[in-house]
């Protein structure tokens, strides 16, 4: 299911972004997804942001340096870098080629490149079986 990508500049809110480009679905069950390696869920009744497109990772030239949240970006932790997400927004992506799924914690602004929706650490893109392919085809959910 193609529900539009995340094209909003980095000045919108995530309301107006799902307002202009992308839909809020109400989730399947009661409990937000969990990254496939701790097994752990957040109970919820909250809603989701969700997009598709391309997805890619941080080079290692990134580690150490700071975030345009003011954390340094470490190379081995779950984190993300949206356009317009609020940092700290906990976002599962799912690479749609092997259905693997991690969940990430939005903490700088990017992707740079055309056409891509999410760059993630490279901790996240071995989770997902991105590392090494360079891009995958993705679904993000993005939970308020």
């Amino acid at each position: 299911m193609n529900t539009g990508t995340l094209q909003a500049t980095e000045t919108h809110d995530i309301a107006e972004t799902a307002a202009t480009s992308v839909q809020w679905l109400p989730e399947n069950s009661n409990s937000n997804p969990s990254s496939s390696t701790t097994g752990r869920s957040i109970v919820s009744n909250e809603r989701c942001l969700v997009a598709e497109g391309k997805a890619s990772y941080y080079s290692n030239h990134f580690h150490g340096r700071k975030t345009a949240s003011g954390e340094s970006f470490n190379h081995r932790h779950f984190t993300a870098a949206h356009r317009s997400l609020p940092f700290g927004t906990s976002v599962r992506v799912i690479n749609l080629e092997n259905g693997k799924n991690v969940v990430v914690r939005i903490t700088d602004r990017g992707p740079h490149m055309k056409g891509r929706i999410i760059d993630v650490s490279q901790a996240a893109a071995k989770e997902i079986g991105l590392f090494g392919n360079g891009t995958a085809n993705v679904r993000i959910e993005a939970f308020n």
